[in-house]
């Protein structure tokens, strides 16, 4: 058997060795209004058969992004993943992509990782990129913890503009590391806001462009006014692709940049696994956290990789550790790594050129249905638009055109107060025949 219960004999004699009176002792940390006091309402047990039938079914209430038009973004964005990208990540040699514990013996995985850091570095325009960390919003997290080694200082400012599940992984962290998070009020386009937050005892300041709701920024004069109080200046990019046409971070005066990488190479998966993305300016990198594989020569002078710096609690003393980070997102890596491989810079350039062309002529589509307001005043592949009623009610109704609108920003943030704003999206899967039946459809359930 794969799984083998414990007996109430087991249970008890594990309990006594720990000291526990009860399985429920080990949950007191756990509030009580988050915990279940009976069972779920599900099957207690089914043939191999009956549950794969029943989960087929339930599979089958859920509707591909690629069965129609689809104009979801907010963070994960449908692009096209070239059938080569699945094939050789299949291959024997990376199908068991993970930590290496004896790193040297693993060259092939050493030598892709140092391939992806050397494609991050390049795309964020910093000197040190690491392994990759979890995801975008757990990248931001630990750039304002590095950022408390860096300065020894509390607090962290987080731009208005930084998606709000970003904010919130950032705050729920910080909080367990005794940080002082000033999240300023949501707003569409907020450069003075964070300049004026800016104080003596700023470690950080966060901001994003392309932001959560698609304006793209140059920040350069709030990483002037961060230097000047001696905080760094933390770049994040939810939309990697952006890259490709935008001025990069380290150009912005960036100290540390993180990204989420899904754009490239991972599909969207119901969620993940993502990848994050995580650089930084090279006099920083003694407190980056995860790996680093770096590339050296073996005693006979071939060319060898190596782990450079492993400064994670698996491998070192616990208090010494920069984070608790337990692995890289080795596989979706490797993907991002395949795809980028596959476009070059010049190939970046023209898949970044289509997006933005493909957000402009859903942008002029949109701006011509009456009731319609287009919020954002500039943006790569991403805008928000204010409909006359509630953006959810318009995207469940949406739904019946066989439309996915895009994402109402009352999901992302329900305190904002913006339950009449539509995030939109616009990717190179998205046609004209897409963006037209999207018009139309919106015009005519405003009109009714």
């Amino acid at each position: 058997m794969r799984y083998l219960p414990l007996t109430p004999t087991d249970r008890a004699e594990m309990l006594q060795v720990i000291g526990a009176a009860s399985v429920d002792d080990l949950f007191v940390d756990v509030p009580a209004a988050a915990r279940k006091a009976e069972l779920f309402d599900l099957p207690r047990h089914a043939g191999e058969m009956e549950v794969e039938r029943e989960l087929t079914a339930l599979a089958a209430l859920n509707r591909p992004a690629g069965a129609g038009p689809f104009f979801c973004g907010a963070g994960a964005y449908r692009h096209h993943v070239p059938a080569t990208v699945d094939h050789i990540i299949q291959r024997s040699e990376f199908l068991t992509s993970y930590t290496p514990y004896q790193p040297e013996i693993a060259q092939g995985t050493l030598q892709v990782l140092f391939e992806f850091q050397s494609q991050v570095a390049a795309l964020t325009g910093l000197e040190v990129a690491n392994a990759s960390l979890y995801d975008g919003s757990t990248a931001c997290a630990e750039a304002v913890m590095m950022a408390q080694r860096v300065t020894r200082r509390k607090g962290a400012v987080l731009s208005g503009g930084l998606h709000p599940h970003y904010a919130a992984v950032t705050q729920t962290i910080a909080h367990a590391e005794g940080m002082e998070i000033n999240r300023l009020a949501v707003a569409i386009d907020a450069e003075d806001a964070v300049i004026a937050a800016i104080g003596p005892d700023t470690a950080c300041v966060v901001v994003q462009t392309p932001n959560v709701f698609g304006v793209v920024s140059d920040v350069t004069r709030i990483a002037e006014a961060a230097h000047a109080a001696g905080a760094l200046m933390i770049v994040v990019t939810t939309e990697a692709v952006s890259y490709g046409l935008l001025k990069s971070p380290g150009e912005m005066g960036a100290d540390i940049a993180v990204a989420e990488g899904q754009s490239i190479g991972v599909g969207l998966n119901f969620g993940g696994p993502y990848v994050g993305l995580f650089a930084c300016r090279e006099k920083l990198v003694r407190q980056a956290p995860g790996r680093l594989c770096g590339e050296t020569v073996d005693a006979e002078g071939r060319r060898g990789f190596v782990l450079t710096l492993s400064t994670r609690e698996q491998h070192i003393r616990r208090e010494k550790a920069t984070s608790n980070i337990c692995t890289n997102s080795g596989l979706c890596a490797l993907a991002f790594t395949i795809h980028m491989t596959l476009l070059g810079e010049t190939g970046l350039r023209q898949l970044a050129e289509v997006n933005h062309a493909r957000a402009l002529d859903l942008r002029d589509a949109l701006a011509a249905v009456p009731g319609v307001e287009i919020l954002t005043p500039r943006f790569f592949n991403e805008f928000a638009i204010r409909l006359p009623g509630s953006a959810a009610a318009m995207v469940e109704a949406l739904l019946e055109d066989d439309i996915l609108a895009g994402v109402p920003f009352g999901r992302l943030d329900p305190q904002a107060g913006m339950d009449d704003v539509l995030l939109v999206a616009a990717t190179e899967t998205t046609t004209q025949d897409h963006i037209t039946a999207f018009a139309q459809a919106l015009s005519r359930r405003i009109g009714q």
